[in-house]
């Protein structure tokens, strides 16, 4: 029996003292860098008026973006091996960037220099978490910039890289909180959100007894924080509890409130449960405009509201009908333009659906003074957009993108 104890005590005292050994060897493979996240994939899009730079990681990592000049670059520092990355791009001719290249640092960094072909800057940048299938993503997005921005963005990295035990920008999770751009909004717009639905009327229901009225006021309530948050806007809900509100009284209440973009927002169901995704909706510009636009146009007292300040007193009708139909024809271009750029948004970071920006007669959109979208987020028919919408990680994901697709839209048109 006593041989039997000394036994068992030596076993144990060998697998601790292996135990001891293998956590060693774990903690100086992490300092090794041979833990690191790895980068798998990198994806670049150009054009003259904006750059798009998307680095595909097997987790989430430290990154740091530093502007040089002569020549004009901008590097984009992430803390990761090379290890799995193969592929070889090159961006498009003729936009803001053109040449891309790869370098591997001693210190465990991978550098991406983007070589510009006129002053430009980070308008934003942000690492996103894995989902699904996804790999984790650092999306920089770069614009345009004058020459004295630029160059203060390049004087500002050099002093503090000077700072700095060695002649690199400090990594770190640098990202732009949601609603919040590098380039600054020069005002604070109003932004009207309108959750579907409400009181009486349910929406559509899930399998699960899930009803849209309530998911879409959490994620409205969601996105009206992350856009007050950011301080770069006004927001106000059409309906902020469990309360009905006809389609007319959430158009008036937008109109009379002169907000600069309305978003609503819906979960619907389909009969066909394969059809899921997120999507954005703008008005068809072959709708019939019956309903609240003919309202609307018909009384010219809201005619003449519509163009208060573009046209003199007693300006005569037929001028007065013009001016309204391009302020309607502008709007639509403009909420097309934000759908769009929301979409570019969400893509990284979430299943969209085929064709994710359509168009369709829907009435809450036929505002003629105001931009106005409709958010789709999914389907109660799918059940993977179910689990989705009933899930917070989801909800904040999704929410984060369109707060930086407001945000984009607004400095694009300061």
């Amino acid at each position: 029996m006593e041989y039997i104890k000394k036994f068992i005590v030596l076993i144990i005292t060998v697998f601790l003292l292996m135990s001891s050994s293998l956590s060693a060897q774990q903690t100086e493979q992490t300092e090794n860098g041979e833990n690191l996240p790895s980068l798998i994939e990198a994806r670049i899009s150009s054009t003259e008026q904006r750059a798009r730079l998307v680095l595909d990681l097997s987790a989430k990592t430290l990154f740091a973006i530093t502007s040089f000049s002569e020549p004009m670059r901008i590097a984009i520092d992430v803390k990761a091996t090379d290890d799995k990355f193969t592929n070889k791009i090159s961006p498009p001719a003729g936009g803001l960037i053109t040449s891309i290249s790869f370098e591997t640092t001693n210190d465990n960094r991978i550098r991406t220099w983007l070589v510009l072909s006129e002053f430009a800057q980070v308008q934003q940048a942000y690492i996103l978490d894995p989902f699904d299938n996804q790999p984790a993503r650092l999306v920089v997005d770069i614009i345009p910039a004058n020459e004295d921005r630029f160059l203060a963005n390049v004087a500002q990295d050099i002093a503090y890289s000077q700072n700095q035990s060695k002649n690199d920008i400090e990594l770190g999770d640098n990202s732009n909180a949601p609603g919040t751009l590098n380039s600054q909004i020069t005002s604070r717009p109003l932004i009207i959100i309108d959750p579907g639905h409400g009181g009486v009327d349910s929406g559509a229901q899930g399998a699960g007894g899930n009803k849209e009225k309530d998911i879409v006021l959490n994620f409205a309530l969601l996105l009206q924080k992350l856009l007050i948050q950011s301080g770069s806007f006004e927001v106000a809900l059409t309906r902020t509890n469990d309360s009905f509100i006809s389609l007319q009284e959430r158009v008036d209440l937008a109109r009379a409130n002169k907000a600069d973009l309305f978003i609503s927002i819906h979960a619907d169901s389909f009969d066909q449960i394969d059809v899921g995704g997120t999507s954005i909706y703008t008005v068809d510009e072959d709708a019939t405009d019956t309903d609240v636009l003919d309202k609307i146009l018909a009384e010219n007292e809201n005619r003449v509201d519509i163009i208060a300040g573009l046209t003199p007193p007693n300006t005569d009708d037929q001028a007065v009908s013009i001016l309204v139909d391009l302020m309607r024809r502008q709007m639509r271009k403009q909420a097309f333009r934000v759908a769009s750029i929301i979409v570019s948004q969400l893509k990284p970071s979430v299943r969209l659906r085929r064709f994710p920006v359509r168009k369709a007669d829907f009435f809450v959109l036929q505002s003629p003074d105001i931009p106005s979208i409709l958010v789709e987020l999914g389907f109660l028919s799918n059940m993977k957009d179910v689990e989705n919408l009933t899930t917070s990680e989801w909800n904040e994901r999704v929410a984060n993108s369109i707060a930086r697709g407001i945000a984009v839209y607004f400095d694009e048109t300061k």
